[in-house]
Formats: C-alpha cells, structure tokens, sequence
C-alpha cells in the first residue's frame, strides 16, 4: 500500500502576516527547472521581498532567491478564473503575497493570499497583541 505523503512547509513569508492583512489563501504550482527543485528541497530557498505580478494574465513570482542564485521571475500555474478572480482583488487595492512554500510531496506548490497593507499603527498593534500573548505585559 502506497503511503501518502503531506506536503510540509519548506519555508514561511513572516513579514507577510506583519505587512498585511491577508485575506484568501490559494495553492499554486510553479515552473521550475531542475536545479531550483532541488534548492527547494534542500531549504536553500528565501521569500523575503519577493511579491507576485500579473502580467499578460499570467502570474509571476518576482525576487525568490533560490540558493547561491540572484533572485529571479518565476512563472506561476493557476487556472484562468483563479488570476481573473485574483485581478479584480489587485484593481480593488489589495496586493497579492506569497506566504509559504510546500515541498513534501511529489509537487511544489506556492501558497498565495489577497493582502491589504497595514498602516504602522495596526503593526504597532500587532507588536502589542504578540507580547501581551507571550505575557510580557501583565
């Protein structure tokens, strides 16, 4: 019997939940060679700065840093209703974030969110709510 494997996180966008306040989540593949693949397996992998674009109605992942490489643009698969729906969220305002990466099983997928940027008072909330939970404040 063929065991299944879940897909674990191989890395997590912590500024995204800082920076944003993030709505929809939504799992997309990416396109990647053979190399980045096994960066990717290997944790040699690096989410900060990197955003996503949609360009010809496709979606593009910018600024991922994949081992000793310089950050490059990685070609994002998501069905066509997925980017309309993810373009009407851009032209409201909102911005679309990645927030972690999944490498356990046979795929790599890129989990993305709709995000609204916080302003600096909001974070300042979020500094307070964090340290009243690890009880530095009583």
């Amino acid at each position: 019997m063929k065991k299944e494997r879940t897909p674990s996180t191989v890395t997590v966008n912590r500024r995204a939940r800082f920076d944003y306040e993030l709505g929809d989540e939504l799992s997309v593949g990416m396109v990647l060679t053979g190399p980045e693949v096994r960066a990717i397996r290997d944790h040699h992998v690096q989410m900060k700065g990197s955003f996503v674009t949609i360009r010809a109605d496709e979606l593009w992942l910018n600024n991922l840093t994949l081992g000793a490489e310089t950050a490059r643009n990685i070609k994002l698969l998501a069905t066509k209703r997925q980017i309309k729906a993810l373009q009407r969220e851009k032209v409201a305002g909102s911005t679309i974030v990645p927030v972690r990466l999944l490498g356990g099983g046979r795929h790599i997928k890129l989990i993305i969110a709709v995000g609204k940027g916080k302003k600096k008072y909001d974070k300042r909330e979020t500094i307070k709510k964090r340290d009243i939970e690890r009880g530095r404040y009583a």
